[in-house]
């Protein structure tokens, strides 16, 4: 089987029934540099839904488990160890595809909102992102199927992609192993991969 990572003991069709071991969580400090992420589609835990995602050097830095539960309203992203980091929760009573994310497990004082984009003025837009004003700070272009987008912050300063991933010999490996690539300088991390999570929630069983 294709490794998903070359340090990390995983492959794909692994499926893991017992609670990962504790591993160290993603660094929270800011270098500058950009961080470079593997993003595999599967949950570590027997018969579930989600994703698991490696660092640079191959260490478990975040975990969704709950992934079927998007369906009915509510992701939960967590860091290695499982504690709570985002809840990504479809907003009640609205028009289109829109979603409010929080802290940890809380459904009060929202960090971010996003919404799908329906301009067809600009058929390059996925989604927008606001603050608590309302205001637009992301928006996320590209093509989520191919595994090829892009986020702007409101100065159109590139914050993270989503790329696909090669394995040995140049070849890439599907569209459940890639790659999200973050400036943490301009965006949280764990902002970034809350956002991947929803392109998927919106895009994944579609072509764009």
């Amino acid at each position: 089987m294709t490794k998903v990572f070359p340090n990390a003991s995983f492959t794909v069709g692994d499926a893991i029934s017992e609670k990962p071991q504790q591993l160290k969580p993603l660094p929270s400090t800011q270098t500058g540099e950009e961080a470079i992420l593997t993003v595999w589609k599967k949950s570590l835990l027997f018969n579930c839904y989600g994703f698991t995602v490696f660092d640079s050097k191959g260490d478990l830095v975040f975990r969704v488990d709950n992934y079927m539960e998007g369906k009915k309203g509510k992701i939960l992203l967590m860091d290695a160890n499982g504690n709570p980091l985002l809840s990504i929760r479809r907003k009640k009573m609205s028009l289109g595809d829109n979603w409010v994310v929080y802290e940890g497990e809380t459904t009060v004082n929202p960090r971010f909102s996003v919404k799908k984009s329906i301009n067809i003025m600009n058929n390059k837009c996925l989604a927008y992102v606001n603050d608590g004003s309302n205001n637009i700070v992301y928006d996320i272009e590209g093509s989520y199927s191919q595994r090829s987008c892009a986020v702007h912050d409101d100065k159109r300063r590139l914050v993270a992609e989503i790329k696909q991933k090669e394995g040995v010999g140049g070849v890439a490996l599907g569209t459940d192993v890639f790659r999200l690539i973050v400036r943490p300088d301009y965006i949280g991390m764990d902002c970034a991969m809350a956002l991947l999570i929803l392109l998927d929630q919106m895009f994944g069983s579609q072509k764009r």
